[in-house]
């Protein structure tokens, strides 16, 4: 997923492959968000689940407006790094990291403890905490050896789905038709004591939609992999998945309230849709049928879950190696093997997810927590994102602009959504932050490195041996070069602070354009007369700042240029906003960093 690979028309996924391969992950859900929003809200959960929706469709807009403007892989990751700084964009990168953890532990567990209920008979009892694990250590071998992600495939499973989802739609339809809502109505009377335990209809449905915003993990998915979509099916593919969650979860809830007790959803929450299978199967014509439809269930939540364990694999594969080239996460990480995979990478992955299995036990409502949390921040970070990108970044060209109340509202639902889940469990947060503060805290001391060298060069002076150590590390980090090209000489301080609070890198190439217009030429005569002022005025004395001149208008050849004569990686090259007037788009240069 790397930003610099050419692009190749002829590969770009299409409406339907890329639809498939986010709508594995975010219809998932339906497994078990439905039974979640029962157990908090009751008959309720319908209710709860649209409002889901509803906010969902204000996130549409929010993400077609960053994702179109800056249309590389990254999602808030990349929204932040060109709309604030580097360390706040890190943090965005942690949480999306974490939230993928909890995705893969969520998906891994589910999919065992469906497959294990329907086929207890044939496979026996078994510890489906050490299954998961088990299947996740299989998807990092997989991984390893060099299998991605295929649309192909993705396809299937997501057809495979939709056909089941539709299945247990139109039994539940039929299973109402012939036996009434007598269980509804059971439950509406249970839902009473779930609101009075919760100290009222508001409050339970606030709690019920805190926790069923799990429903909506996976909307940030496409954002990942828009490098690899053609043009114009990013927007679509949110509007797709925006359908499928507001249409699929409430109905399945209200099929699941009208086929099963609240007492048995809430022990069946693990593997709810399965236990809903069987119920509304008992109406067919043949016995074998109401097991069948179980098995059926059983069988592509394994698969549907198995592909969401595979795209959490390779997106955050695809995150770390981003955010390891930028210099957040240590280098180590970025090894390949023979197979072009990232073993150190991947390993890391299994061992965090290992963890928070052990840890929690595998319950899954401590695991939505931790995952709902993480989630909702990055959401709200994107948000927050857009609303920067809208006064830092006015001029930047954009094929579409999202209204600022539907930003709040979007930014503001997932806000209190995430302190609904830190009130509902306060144990959400500790597990929450364990990984949380050990992750920012690497982070943050890679993103400070030469700070921090240079702290250890001044307490060593009586080491030499530790000196002479920390000396090599240092050199090594400030020769890095950053390439930003420039045109507005009265921007060159901003443009240094920004350099001096965000890179370790303190070789600092200045490249102006020459397109033939005076302007330009006077930009570079501008520049070659306040550089030496800087140096005999001390100002920013520990950046070696040169300028270079290209005889070329500023575009993706002279960014190709640049990469080529200096020998970076077109994310170390900063520029400006792309205008209205540039004859080029943003995703052609190759993912450079927009910094004012």
């Amino acid at each position: 997923m790397t930003t610099n690979a050419p692009k190749q028309i002829h590969t770009k996924l299409n409406q339907l492959y890329a639809t498939a391969i986010c709508g594995n992950d975010i219809l998932s859900s339906c497994l078990y968000v439905s039974g979640i929003a029962a157990i908090y809200a009751g008959v309720l959960a319908p209710i709860v689940l649209l409002i889901v929706g509803i906010v969902l469709y204000f996130f549409r807009f929010v993400y077609t407006e960053v994702v179109e403007a800056l249309p590389i892989n990254g999602g808030a990751y990349n929204c932040l790094l060109n709309a604030t700084s580097k360390p706040i964009a890190a943090v965005a990168g942690v949480m999306t990291i974490l939230s993928y953890v909890a995705t893969a532990c969520i998906s891994a567990k589910i999919g065992v403890e469906y497959f294990s209920r329907a086929f207890a008979e044939q496979i026996g009892h078994f510890n489906t905490n050490i299954g998961a694990i088990a299947l996740l250590a299989v998807f990092a071998v997989l991984v390893i050896s060099g299998l991605k992600d295929s649309a192909k495939v993705a396809l299937g499973i997501f057809l495979l789905h939709i056909v089941t989802l539709l299945i247990i739609i139109v039994l539940g339809i039929e299973h109402a038709y012939v036996h009434g809502f007598g269980q509804f109505l059971e439950n509406f009377v249970a839902t009473r004591s779930i609101v009075f335990s919760q100290g009222g209809i508001i409050l339970t449905i606030y709690f019920a939609f805190s926790a069923s915003l799990l429903g909506v993990s996976g909307f940030e998915s496409s954002a990942n992999f828009v490098e690899e979509q053609a043009p114009g099916v990013f927007r679509k593919t949110l509007r797709n998945m925006w359908l499928g969650v507001t249409i699929f979860n409430p109905i399945i809830a209200l099929i699941a309230l009208n086929s099963l007790p609240l007492s048995v959803i809430n022990q069946a929450k693990d593997f709810m849709l399965a236990d809903v299978g069987f119920s509304i199967g008992v109406d067919l014509p043949f016995t074998l049928g109401q097991v069948l439809i179980k098995d059926l269930v059983a069988v592509d939540a394994l698969l549907v879950l198995s592909g969401a364990v595979l795209t959490a694999y390779v997106g955050v594969g695809g995150l770390i190696q981003r955010m390891a080239l930028d210099g957040c996460l240590p280098k180590v990480l970025t090894r390949t093997n023979s197979r072009g995979s990232f073993p150190v990478t991947v390993l890391t992955f299994l061992f965090l997810c290992s963890s928070i299995l052990i840890m929690t036990k595998g319950q899954l409502l401590s695991l939505a927590g931790v995952y709902t949390i993480a989630f909702l921040g990055v959401m709200t970070l994107f948000a927050f994102g857009n609303l920067i990108l809208k006064r830092e970044r006015q001029l930047l060209k954009r094929t579409f602009s999202a209204p600022v109340s539907f930003v709040i509202i979007a930014l503001v639902s997932t806000a209190v959504g995430m302190v609904g889940n830190m009130i509902l469990d306060e144990r959400n947060v500790e597990y929450f932050m364990i990984y949380f503060i050990p992750t920012v805290t690497i982070v943050m001391i890679m993103i400070y490195q030469d700070y921090v060298f240079e702290f250890l060069l001044n307490v060593s002076v009586r080491l030499h041996i530790f000196r002479r150590f920390f000396r090599r590390i240092f050199d090594s980090i400030v020769r890095l070069k950053i390439i930003i090209f420039i045109n507005q000489p009265h921007r060159l301080h901003d443009i240094l602070k920004y350099v001096a609070r965000n890179e370790i890198g303190r070789n600092i190439i200045l490249i102006s354009c020459r397109s033939g217009a005076p302007k330009s030429t006077d930009t570079s005569s501008r520049l070659a007369e306040i550089i030496p002022v800087l140096k005999d005025a001390g100002v920013y004395d520990y950046l070696d700042i040169t300028l270079d001149t290209f005889d070329m208008p500023f575009g993706p050849e002279a960014v190709k240029y640049a990469v080529k004569k200096y020998r970076v990686p077109a994310n170390r090259i900063l520029i400006g906003s792309i205008h209205k007037e540039h004859q080029f788009e943003y995703d052609e240069l190759g993912g450079v960093r927009i910094i004012f």
